[in-house]
């Protein structure tokens, strides 16, 4: 079945439009003070290259080491990857690969954005990295990037850890069939799961990831609900914002 056709009626391909024009355009400039950066491509399975960066693991010297394992981040569907690749240095400085792509259709990857395209994309990039020599793989979803991600879960294996942080319970209120609802497609296993809520966020607001926060309770996820913490990238002040960082830095890296 065609991946670029509209699941979720005649209003998704306007939608995405308008979040990826809010993401922006990609800036070069962002990478380039990075040292460890990498400039990589993905090319999908209906022949779209996606295009992003990785970061290359190293130790809190930045001397280049042996990866421990490898961490994808899936980001929001206002953000590029270029604008927030710097955000996660001090997980690569612990030793990891960390990769992070484009959207299909936004920034530098190709093809059109439609949800059931995007979900098939990750599921692919994350069997191949899982199939590549890393001992530990780990997922690291914000918002939007929790649907694109639990969508594809049932076609994964051997993730071991996974954070979900402000990611709605349902699409299915937005004229999308509920097959993309993230509280139907958690695994009956979450234990190594962690779910992030913030009080404060009013993107997706606690409400709105109750019954994913319920159901996840149910399958043994962590949970953490911070009065605090706002959408991710928009917490108030620097202690907040670095205090998510350390939970997410802490529950990766098994010092939680």
């Amino acid at each position: 079945m065609e991946l670029e056709q509209s699941v979720c009626g005649i209003k998704e391909p306007f939608v995405f439009w308008l979040w990826s024009s809010v993401a922006g355009s990609p800036d070069a400039d962002r990478i380039a003070r990075l040292q460890n950066a990498e400039d990589i491509s993905f090319k999908t399975k209906d022949n779209r290259i996606l295009r992003g960066y990785k970061l290359n693991a190293t130790d809190r010297q930045g001397n280049n080491v042996k990866p421990k394992g490898y961490l994808l981040i899936l980001q929001g569907n206002a953000i590029l990857a270029d604008q927030i690749l710097d955000e996660f240095t001090y997980l690569s400085s612990e030793g990891l690969d960390v990769y992070i792509y484009d959207f299909r259709g936004y920034g530098r990857s190709e093809g059109k954005r439609r949800l059931k395209a995007m979900v098939s994309d990750y599921a692919e990039i994350i069997t191949r990295l899982s199939s590549t020599e890393y001992d530990k793989h780990f997922i690291y979803a914000m918002s939007f990037g929790g649907i694109a991600f639990l969508k594809g879960y049932e076609q994964l294996s051997d993730i071991d850890r996974v954070i979900i942080d402000s990611t709605p319970s349902r699409l299915s209120d937005y004229g999308c069939p509920a097959e993309y609802d993230p509280v139907n497609n958690l695994p009956d296993d979450c234990r190594h799961f962690m779910i992030i809520v913030g009080q404060k966020d009013g993107v997706v607001t606690p409400s709105m990831s109750k019954e994913l926060v319920e159901k996840a309770q149910q399958c043994g996820s962590r949970i953490n609900i911070d009065k605090d913490f706002a959408h991710p990238f928009m917490d108030r002040d620097w202690s907040i914002y670095y205090r998510r960082m350390q939970l997410i830095r802490n529950y990766i890296l098994f010092k939680d």
